[in-house]
């Protein structure tokens, strides 16, 4: 038996706002965007791998999703983690763009991290090779 990750997702208080963030500041690319009633089935994918792993911007619309997602950030746990080539040249471009970042680059071990503000609720982290 052979299992793959093919989508996953994370809570959004804006779908819109989201879309916005995640293609204008992050570069994913739009890969489903339909209509479902008063939300929409919103997903996106890496802009080199648009038949890859897909990232449902999910409204966040249940309580338990937003308690959940409250508390990541309270606690300032990332909700998703991306890679990228490289954590400082994303973290200049990100920053220069306005993005806000909780976390700059920082040595993990293997990997450098840093951790930004998605505008929706959630943090990510970006990682790359160290």
């Amino acid at each position: 038996m052979t299992i793959r990750i093919t989508m996953t997702s994370v809570f959004v208080d804006d779908q819109a706002k989201a879309l916005a963030f995640y293609t204008d500041k992050l570069g994913f690319v739009v890969k489903n965007d339909v209509p479902l009633g008063e939300h929409r089935w919103l997903t996106v994918v890496g802009p080199d791998d648009q038949d890859g792993v897909e990232l449902v911007l999910e409204p966040d619309e249940h309580p338990a999703a937003k308690a959940y997602a409250a508390a990541l950030v309270a606690e300032g746990i990332p909700a998703a983690s991306f890679g990228v080539d490289d954590v400082y040249a994303a973290y200049a471009q990100m920053a220069a763009e306005g993005v806000r970042f909780t976390q700059e680059p920082t040595s993990m071990g293997p990997v450098i991290t840093a951790t930004l503000d998605d505008t929706c609720g959630n943090l990510i982290q970006i990682a790359s090779p160290a």
